[in-house]
């Protein structure tokens, strides 16, 4: 009887097991799902880690090889820098050094333009002077030589010829008054005399010193005299002249007109033009 009762009780508790046993299978393979599952999430955990670091240690690369390319270019950006730096003060400096050449070239071509002006004005003032002498001496062709040196004047002070050239012509009119003074000339033309009269006369020039004249008939004779009237030279023929002065004058022309032998001529002082009043 206890063995019946306790059969029931068995099967109960295997009964009961069996249940048991089935949960735990069940849960055993829920776990092992879970498992499965958990190691293929670490393994896809692992491969995005492995991937992340391959990609940080890529990063980490390519960021190294930024680096050095970042160094390398801004050692050479330096370096070209520093070079442009070396040019650009060479530059500086060649510019400097002819910004120096052209200022002493500038001042100098300034003091040749202001010694050029200082020698145009004192050309100037020696061709006026000029004007005023030729203008005071013997009317002998003095309109054409006045009217040169004049016609320089202008020309030198409107800056129309250059300082050589103003130089050149006025060496070439002081020696045309130089040889005027020094030269003895005689012509034969009309002349008007102090009465108005127009003859035909020769008349003879030496130097700025000596002026006379004779007719063509040796009836009329004269030399030139200079006075002052209004404080300005003027010149007039007088022509009372005395006797010894009439024959030197005729000798004195004859012997230039080849009428008469070589010889020397004794002038009386008193035929000078500067014998008359001053």
């Amino acid at each position: 009887m206890k063995r019946l009762n306790i059969l029931p009780l068995v099967l109960l508790v295997f009964s009961l097991s069996g249940v048991a046993f089935a949960d735990y299978d069940s849960e055993i393979r829920d776990l092992k799902m879970q498992k499965e599952k958990l190691n293929s999430e670490i393994k896809n955990l692992n491969i995005r880690i492995a991937a992340t670091d391959s990609m940080l240690r890529a990063d980490a690369s390519r960021h190294k090889t930024l680096e050095q390319r970042y160094k390398a270019d801004t050692e050479r950006r330096n370096s070209e820098i520093d070079s442009l730096n070396v040019k650009i003060r060479k530059v500086a400096s060649n510019l400097q050094q002819e910004r120096n050449k052209q200022a002493r070239a500038k001042n100098k071509s300034e003091n040749v333009a202001a010694k050029r002006r200082a020698l145009r004005q004192e050309l100037a003032k020696i061709s006026k002077q000029l004007e005023t002498q030729i203008s005071q001496t013997l009317p002998w062709e003095r309109d054409k030589r006045l009217d040169r040196a004049k016609s320089l004047t202008r020309e030198i002070e409107s800056g129309n010829v250059t300082e050589e050239e103003a130089f050149s012509r006025l060496k070439s009119l002081l020696n045309e008054e130089i040889k005027f003074g020094d030269e003895v000339a005689v012509v034969n033309s009309p002349l008007t005399r102090k009465n108005g009269e127009i003859v035909n006369a020769s008349v003879l020039r030496i130097g700025n010193q000596w002026m006379v004249y004779v007719d063509e008939n040796g009836v009329s004779y004269g030399r030139l005299e200079r006075k002052i009237e209004n404080d300005k030279i003027v010149y007039e023929w007088n022509e009372e002249l005395n006797l010894e002065e009439r024959a030197a004058v005729k000798l004195a022309i004859d012997v230039k007109q080849a009428k008469k032998p070589p010889q020397i001529v004794n002038l009386p002082v008193s035929l000078s033009v500067v014998g008359g009043d001053k």
